[in-house]
């Protein structure tokens, strides 16, 4: 949980140690595979080749989602631009 702190008047917004964490997250980010967020120098090398182990699960929400889109799509309906929104059932 992040509880922030109360910026003072003439106060300023970022600290030098925000902005030193914001810039380290940025290296972090950029670091890693957009797929599966592993950090890209441990995922790509050689020597990892059969160091991970991967385990299918599904997301229902993605899944009821995919229908929609599927079942809007074989009626006619153009997808682009489209959004899904899901709401779980209660």
């Amino acid at each position: 949980m992040f509880l922030g702190r109360v910026v003072g008047s003439g106060e300023p917004l970022w600290l030098p140690e925000d902005r030193a964490w914001a810039l380290a997250l940025l290296d972090v980010e950029a670091d890693s595979c957009p797929e599966c967020r592993q950090p890209w120098g441990e995922a790509t090398d050689r020597a990892n080749e059969e160091g991970y182990r991967a385990e299918l699960i599904r997301c229902h929400a993605c899944t009821a989602s995919a229908q929609a889109v599927k079942a809007y799509q074989d009626k006619g309906g153009e997808s682009a631009g489209l959004h899904v929104h899901i709401e779980r059932r209660t």
